[in-house]
């Protein structure tokens, strides 16, 4: 008589509602942020270069407000705000400006909506200046790099200003060493020690980042990032930059990108079980996928769902990513995908 397998894993996935009985790992519209951006020169939303399927929003106008309202409609209730200032200078005094783009929307928001979504606001200068660099640049007998702690003051000023408009978190994605610790000493002082901090706390120099850059004018004008901005040649040396942050006060520490950096995720996750991991699922990562699936060569649906599992399953507890809206029709829709 044959001998045939007494186990058999296959048992467990002979149907649908089985398979999600057992599943290790699942999407949820509450763990997703959507990024946002907003354009202080433009009057109604406009198409977002190099990014499909994005509009850019005034500040101050409805059409904002819908489009936040839409996404929780769909449970998308967390939200990084990105601003595009009219007028940039070597300084980027727009970033911190009372009635700068960031500042002007989350006032609509607030204003309009409430304080059910949960704003992040990411800190950087690098849209606000002419050079399109994440500081201040100074000269010195290497040419010309970016100083590390004038920077630090202007970010101080930047925390303050987007707390001071209503935002829950913020966000520095400047790499500039000690910008968390500076961040939640200016918070603390000016009262706002119940505003959070999501460190950008392994942000790679990556290639990943050009539609973005495409989408609020920020390529460095000269040079380039590599002197702030982590090797990617590195995973251990995230393990330094994630406890630095933490030890400085981080509440949400983050890998960034994601996909092609989901062994970073999971180290880090293994070092630092107990404080929440984000991930961002980078404009170049989604543009691949995007542009796949409109030139026919992947799934429309599975594709978006199985990359942002794959970044759950390496540990991320939060990802941000442009295909938010996307997810949560997918799930909202109840499309059988795997």
């Amino acid at each position: 008589m044959a001998s045939f397998p007494r186990i058999r894993p296959r048992r467990l996935r002979s149907i649908k509602y089985l398979r999600d009985l057992v599943s290790e790992t699942y999407l949820d519209t509450s763990k997703l942020i959507l990024p946002v951006f907003v354009n202080e020169s433009i009057e109604k939303p406009i198409e977002t270069p190099g990014l499909e399927g994005h509009l850019t929003y005034p500040p101050n106008s409805n059409y904002l407000v819908n489009y936040i309202n839409e996404a929780m409609e769909l449970g998308i209730h967390s939200f990084l705000i990105f601003g595009i200032p009219k007028t940039k200078n070597e300084d980027g005094i727009r970033a911190y400006a009372p009635d700068g783009p960031v500042q002007v929307a989350i006032k609509n928001i607030r204003r309009e909506i409430g304080w059910d979504p949960i704003i992040f606001t990411d800190l950087c200068i690098c849209e606000y200046t002419t050079h399109g660099h994440c500081g201040i640049p100074i000269s010195n007998k290497r040419g010309t790099t970016i100083d590390n702690d004038s920077t630090l003051k202007v970010y101080q000023k930047i925390a303050i200003s987007q707390a001071q408009a209503g935002s829950d978190f913020i966000s520095p994605s400047g790499m500039m060493d000690g910008q968390v610790k500076a961040i939640r000493e200016a918070l603390d002082e000016t009262g706002f020690n119940d505003v959070g901090i999501m460190a950008y706390s392994a942000k790679y120099a990556s290639s990943m980042y050009g539609p973005f850059r495409e989408a609020v004018d920020s390529a460095p004008r000269f040079g380039n990032r590599k002197s702030y901005q982590m090797d990617p040649r590195n995973a251990k040396e995230a393990l330094k930059e994630v406890r630095l942050d933490i030890e400085e006060g981080a509440d949400i520490i983050m890998v960034k990108p994601a996909i092609l950096y989901l062994d970073v995720i999971q180290l880090v996750k293994q070092h630092y079980p107990e404080i929440p991991l984000a991930a961002y699922n980078v404009s170049g990562e989604y543009a691949m996928i995007r542009s796949a699936i409109k030139n026919g060569l992947l799934d429309e649906v599975q594709p978006i769902v199985e990359s942002l599992i794959s970044i759950k399953r390496a540990g991320a507890d939060i990802i941000i990513t442009y295909f938010a809206l996307d997810v949560a029709k997918i799930i909202k829709s109840r499309k059988e995908i795997f």
